[in-house]
Protein backbone atom coordinates (compact mmCIF):
# COMPACT_ATOMS: atom_id res chain seq x y z
CA UNK A 1 0.00 0.00 0.00
CA UNK A 2 1.36 3.27 -1.22
CA UNK A 3 -0.44 5.68 -0.66
CA UNK A 4 -0.85 7.26 3.26
CA UNK A 5 -4.62 6.76 3.90
CA UNK A 6 -6.66 3.66 4.72
CA UNK A 7 -8.80 2.21 2.42
CA UNK A 8 -12.06 3.87 2.70
CA UNK A 9 -15.53 2.85 1.48
CA UNK A 10 -18.77 4.49 1.95
CA UNK A 11 -20.99 1.73 3.52
CA UNK A 12 -23.40 -0.70 2.50
CA UNK A 13 -26.25 -0.30 2.90
CA UNK A 14 -27.63 -3.39 4.04
CA UNK A 15 -24.18 -3.67 5.63
CA UNK A 16 -22.63 -6.75 2.95
CA UNK A 17 -19.35 -5.88 2.19
CA UNK A 18 -19.16 -5.50 -1.18
CA UNK A 19 -15.68 -8.26 -2.76
CA UNK A 20 -13.29 -5.13 -2.82
CA UNK A 21 -14.29 -4.76 0.43
CA UNK A 22 -13.48 -8.06 1.48
CA UNK A 23 -10.26 -8.00 -0.97
CA UNK A 24 -9.05 -5.03 0.92
CA UNK A 25 -9.43 -6.34 4.22
CA UNK A 26 -7.82 -9.44 3.10
CA UNK A 27 -4.50 -7.48 2.07
CA UNK A 28 -4.38 -5.04 4.48
CA UNK A 29 -6.54 -6.31 7.71
CA UNK A 30 -8.13 -2.98 7.48
CA UNK A 31 -10.85 -1.44 6.12
CA UNK A 32 -13.21 1.94 7.40
CA UNK A 33 -16.33 2.39 6.54
CA UNK A 34 -17.91 6.23 6.40
CA UNK A 35 -21.15 7.00 7.58
CA UNK A 36 -22.23 3.51 9.05
CA UNK A 37 -24.13 4.81 11.87
CA UNK A 38 -26.06 8.14 12.30
CA UNK A 39 -24.23 11.24 14.06
CA UNK A 40 -28.00 10.51 15.84
CA UNK A 41 -26.85 7.49 17.26
CA UNK A 42 -23.32 8.44 17.98
CA UNK A 43 -24.85 11.06 20.42
CA UNK A 44 -27.20 8.80 21.93
CA UNK A 45 -24.49 6.53 22.95
CA UNK A 46 -22.24 9.22 23.80
CA UNK A 47 -25.61 10.55 25.96
CA UNK A 48 -25.29 6.74 27.44
CA UNK A 49 -22.38 6.61 28.58
CA UNK A 50 -21.53 10.17 29.88
CA UNK A 51 -25.11 8.80 32.57
CA UNK A 52 -23.13 5.92 33.31
CA UNK A 53 -20.22 7.66 34.32
CA UNK A 54 -22.48 10.59 36.34
CA UNK A 55 -23.87 7.68 38.16
CA UNK A 56 -20.09 6.00 38.78
CA UNK A 57 -18.75 6.76 42.16
CA UNK A 58 -15.04 8.00 41.18
CA UNK A 59 -14.60 7.46 45.13
CA UNK A 60 -15.48 3.91 45.38
CA UNK A 61 -12.32 2.36 43.15
CA UNK A 62 -9.91 4.48 41.42
CA UNK A 63 -8.79 1.46 39.27
CA UNK A 64 -6.39 3.17 36.15
CA UNK A 65 -5.62 1.45 32.89
CA UNK A 66 -2.64 2.40 31.05
CA UNK A 67 -1.50 0.81 27.88
CA UNK A 68 2.28 1.91 28.01
CA UNK A 69 2.41 1.04 32.21
CA UNK A 70 0.34 -2.19 31.71
CA UNK A 71 -0.77 -0.74 35.71
CA UNK A 72 -4.31 -3.06 34.72
CA UNK A 73 -2.32 -5.85 35.92
CA UNK A 74 -2.91 -7.48 38.70
CA UNK A 75 -5.68 -5.56 39.16
CA UNK A 76 -9.50 -7.86 40.13
CA UNK A 77 -11.17 -5.04 39.19
CA UNK A 78 -10.08 -5.33 36.08
CA UNK A 79 -9.30 -8.39 35.51
CA UNK A 80 -13.32 -9.44 36.59
CA UNK A 81 -14.66 -7.04 34.33
CA UNK A 82 -15.33 -9.36 31.39
CA UNK A 83 -19.37 -9.92 32.42
CA UNK A 84 -19.78 -5.80 34.09
CA UNK A 85 -19.61 -2.50 33.47
CA UNK A 86 -16.35 -1.42 35.48
CA UNK A 87 -14.78 2.58 34.75
CA UNK A 88 -10.57 2.45 34.80
CA UNK A 89 -8.95 6.30 35.27
CA UNK A 90 -6.43 7.67 32.91
CA UNK A 91 -2.85 7.68 34.29
CA UNK A 92 -2.52 11.00 34.51
CA UNK A 93 -5.59 11.72 36.18
CA UNK A 94 -5.01 12.35 39.62
CA UNK A 95 -2.75 15.01 41.20
CA UNK A 96 -0.26 14.74 43.91
CA UNK A 97 -2.96 15.00 46.62
CA UNK A 98 -5.21 12.16 45.05
CA UNK A 99 -7.77 14.16 43.45
CA UNK A 100 -9.09 14.84 39.66
CA UNK A 101 -7.49 16.97 38.23
CA UNK A 102 -10.33 17.40 35.42
CA UNK A 103 -14.02 16.41 35.48
CA UNK A 104 -14.85 12.38 36.48
CA UNK A 105 -16.09 12.20 32.41
CA UNK A 106 -12.76 13.73 31.04
CA UNK A 107 -10.53 11.69 33.72
CA UNK A 108 -11.71 8.37 32.28
CA UNK A 109 -9.67 5.79 29.77
CA UNK A 110 -12.46 3.63 29.18
CA UNK A 111 -15.13 1.75 30.16
CA UNK A 112 -16.09 -1.58 30.16
CA UNK A 113 -16.64 -4.84 29.14
CA UNK A 114 -20.05 -5.90 28.82
CA UNK A 115 -21.93 -2.69 28.01
CA UNK A 116 -23.49 -4.66 25.07
CA UNK A 117 -25.57 -6.93 27.48
CA UNK A 118 -25.71 -5.38 30.13
CA UNK A 119 -27.10 -1.84 28.77
CA UNK A 120 -30.07 -1.44 26.28
CA UNK A 121 -28.92 1.56 24.77
CA UNK A 122 -25.69 -0.25 24.33
CA UNK A 123 -26.92 -3.49 23.29
CA UNK A 124 -29.34 -1.68 20.90
CA UNK A 125 -26.37 0.22 19.33
CA UNK A 126 -24.25 -3.20 18.98
CA UNK A 127 -26.97 -5.58 17.31
CA UNK A 128 -27.96 -4.13 14.29
CA UNK A 129 -29.06 -6.03 11.17
CA UNK A 130 -26.16 -4.26 9.31
CA UNK A 131 -23.06 -5.32 11.55
CA UNK A 132 -24.26 -8.93 11.71
CA UNK A 133 -24.45 -8.58 7.86
CA UNK A 134 -20.79 -7.05 7.67
CA UNK A 135 -19.44 -10.40 10.52
CA UNK A 136 -21.46 -12.67 7.87
CA UNK A 137 -19.92 -11.15 4.69
CA UNK A 138 -16.52 -12.07 6.25
CA UNK A 139 -17.21 -15.59 6.64
CA UNK A 140 -17.79 -16.31 10.49
CA UNK A 141 -20.13 -18.86 10.65
CA UNK A 142 -21.51 -18.92 14.68
CA UNK A 143 -20.18 -15.29 15.68
CA UNK A 144 -20.93 -13.82 19.44
CA UNK A 145 -19.57 -10.61 20.81
CA UNK A 146 -16.66 -10.92 23.33
CA UNK A 147 -16.21 -7.87 24.37
CA UNK A 148 -17.33 -4.12 24.53
CA UNK A 149 -15.26 -1.29 25.37
CA UNK A 150 -16.04 2.65 25.44
CA UNK A 151 -13.22 4.54 25.23
CA UNK A 152 -12.81 8.18 26.32
CA UNK A 153 -9.19 9.34 25.45
CA UNK A 154 -9.78 12.39 27.24
CA UNK A 155 -8.66 15.64 26.65
CA UNK A 156 -5.14 17.14 27.35
CA UNK A 157 -4.30 13.83 29.49
CA UNK A 158 -5.80 10.79 26.96
CA UNK A 159 -2.76 8.07 27.29
CA UNK A 160 -0.59 6.99 24.02
CA UNK A 161 -1.09 2.96 23.43
CA UNK A 162 1.86 1.21 22.24
CA UNK A 163 1.98 -0.96 19.14
CA UNK A 164 0.03 -4.25 19.65
CA UNK A 165 -2.26 -6.71 18.27
CA UNK A 166 -5.73 -8.16 19.99
CA UNK A 167 -5.29 -11.27 19.65
CA UNK A 168 -3.06 -11.44 22.06
CA UNK A 169 -5.89 -10.21 24.52
CA UNK A 170 -8.63 -11.83 22.91
CA UNK A 171 -6.46 -15.83 21.84
CA UNK A 172 -8.43 -18.26 19.96
CA UNK A 173 -7.49 -21.20 18.78
CA UNK A 174 -8.05 -20.83 15.37
CA UNK A 175 -7.64 -17.17 15.84
CA UNK A 176 -10.96 -15.61 14.80
CA UNK A 177 -10.67 -12.06 16.57
CA UNK A 178 -12.00 -8.75 14.54
CA UNK A 179 -12.19 -5.85 16.24
CA UNK A 180 -15.35 -2.86 15.26
CA UNK A 181 -13.94 0.37 16.32
CA UNK A 182 -17.01 3.24 15.63
CA UNK A 183 -15.97 6.78 15.83
CA UNK A 184 -18.37 9.03 18.00
CA UNK A 185 -16.47 11.84 17.52
CA UNK A 186 -14.08 13.04 15.02
CA UNK A 187 -10.39 11.09 14.90
CA UNK A 188 -7.93 12.80 13.94
CA UNK A 189 -3.89 13.10 14.55
CA UNK A 190 -4.14 15.86 16.98
CA UNK A 191 -6.85 14.21 19.34
CA UNK A 192 -4.70 10.67 18.83
CA UNK A 193 -6.38 8.57 16.56
CA UNK A 194 -5.81 4.93 16.12
CA UNK A 195 -2.65 4.31 13.11
CA UNK A 196 -2.41 0.64 11.66
CA UNK A 197 0.32 -1.14 9.72
CA UNK A 198 -1.50 -2.16 6.79
CA UNK A 199 -0.95 -5.84 5.74
CA UNK A 200 0.65 -6.35 9.23
CA UNK A 201 -2.09 -9.00 9.90
CA UNK A 202 0.01 -11.05 7.74
CA UNK A 203 2.86 -11.64 9.84
CA UNK A 204 2.98 -13.76 12.99
CA UNK A 205 1.10 -12.89 16.15
CA UNK A 206 3.69 -11.51 18.39
CA UNK A 207 2.03 -12.17 22.06
CA UNK A 208 0.19 -13.93 23.99
CA UNK A 209 -1.40 -13.07 27.60
CA UNK A 210 -2.71 -15.34 29.51
CA UNK A 211 -3.09 -16.18 33.40
CA UNK A 212 -0.36 -18.50 34.79
CA UNK A 213 -1.18 -21.02 37.62
CA UNK A 214 -0.32 -18.60 39.78
CA UNK A 215 -3.83 -16.63 38.73
CA UNK A 216 -0.97 -13.59 37.84
CA UNK A 217 -1.59 -12.18 34.21
CA UNK A 218 1.68 -12.80 31.98
CA UNK A 219 2.51 -12.38 28.45
CA UNK A 220 4.34 -14.88 26.16
CA UNK A 221 6.45 -14.28 23.65
CA UNK A 222 6.25 -15.75 19.94
CA UNK A 223 8.04 -13.15 17.94
CA UNK A 224 10.40 -10.68 19.08
CA UNK A 225 10.73 -9.11 15.47
CA UNK A 226 10.53 -5.11 15.80
CA UNK A 227 7.09 -3.45 14.52
CA UNK A 228 8.22 -1.84 11.20
CA UNK A 229 6.41 1.45 12.76
CA UNK A 230 7.29 3.92 10.23
CA UNK A 231 4.84 2.37 7.77
CA UNK A 232 1.53 2.99 10.32
CA UNK A 233 -1.06 5.09 8.55
CA UNK A 234 -3.11 7.31 10.72
CA UNK A 235 -6.58 6.29 10.91
CA UNK A 236 -8.45 10.13 10.74
CA UNK A 237 -12.14 9.15 10.36
CA UNK A 238 -15.53 11.49 10.75
CA UNK A 239 -17.85 10.42 13.50
CA UNK A 240 -20.07 7.55 12.43
CA UNK A 241 -17.57 6.15 10.44
CA UNK A 242 -16.50 2.65 11.76
CA UNK A 243 -12.93 0.86 11.04
CA UNK A 244 -12.66 -3.13 10.79
CA UNK A 245 -9.42 -4.59 11.75
CA UNK A 246 -8.63 -8.15 11.72
CA UNK A 247 -7.14 -9.43 15.48
CA UNK A 248 -3.79 -9.91 14.12
CA UNK A 249 -3.18 -6.41 12.18
CA UNK A 250 -0.98 -4.17 14.59
CA UNK A 251 -2.26 -0.96 15.82
CA UNK A 252 -1.07 2.44 17.81
CA UNK A 253 -2.71 5.50 18.89
CA UNK A 254 -1.21 8.96 20.13
CA UNK A 255 -1.28 10.53 23.43
CA UNK A 256 -4.20 13.04 23.41
CA UNK A 257 -2.79 16.42 24.29
CA UNK A 258 -5.51 18.45 22.62
CA UNK A 259 -8.45 20.42 23.84
CA UNK A 260 -10.91 17.52 22.20
CA UNK A 261 -11.96 14.46 23.13
CA UNK A 262 -11.74 11.46 20.79
CA UNK A 263 -15.15 9.08 22.04
CA UNK A 264 -14.96 5.89 20.25
CA UNK A 265 -16.83 2.72 21.05
CA UNK A 266 -14.69 -0.69 20.46
CA UNK A 267 -16.50 -4.46 19.79
CA UNK A 268 -14.53 -7.70 19.54
CA UNK A 269 -16.17 -10.93 17.89
CA UNK A 270 -14.65 -14.37 17.72
CA UNK A 271 -16.32 -17.25 16.30
CA UNK A 272 -18.03 -19.39 18.76
CA UNK A 273 -17.43 -22.74 17.51
CA UNK A 274 -13.15 -21.87 18.26
CA UNK A 275 -11.10 -22.18 21.62
CA UNK A 276 -11.53 -19.75 23.72
CA UNK A 277 -8.90 -21.14 26.20
CA UNK A 278 -9.84 -20.85 30.23
CA UNK A 279 -6.11 -18.90 30.44
CA UNK A 280 -7.42 -16.00 28.16
CA UNK A 281 -7.52 -12.75 30.46
CA UNK A 282 -11.35 -12.08 29.93
CA UNK A 283 -13.21 -14.38 31.52
CA UNK A 284 -17.72 -14.75 31.90
CA UNK A 285 -20.05 -16.47 34.75
CA UNK A 286 -22.36 -18.57 33.30
CA UNK A 287 -24.92 -16.69 34.47
CA UNK A 288 -24.02 -14.20 31.08
CA UNK A 289 -23.28 -16.15 28.04
CA UNK A 290 -21.67 -14.94 25.11
CA UNK A 291 -24.38 -13.61 22.32
CA UNK A 292 -24.06 -12.92 18.79
CA UNK A 293 -26.29 -10.01 16.98
CA UNK A 294 -29.81 -11.89 17.53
Amino acid sequence: MTTQELKSFAAPENGRLTPDMIQSFASDGVIVLQDFVSVEACQRLREQALSLVAAFDANSVRSIFSAMEQTQLGDSYFEESGDKIRFFFEQDAFDEAGELRQPKEDSLNKMGHAMHDLDPVFDTFSRTPQLAAIVDSLGYEDPVILQSMYIFKPPRIGGEVYCHQDSTFLYTEPESCVGFWFALEDATIENGCMHFIPGGHQGPLKRIQYRGSDGNMKFKTLDDTPWPEKSTVPAEVKAGSVVIFNGRAPHLSGANLSNKSRHAYTLHVIEKNSHYPAENWLQRSADLPLRGFE
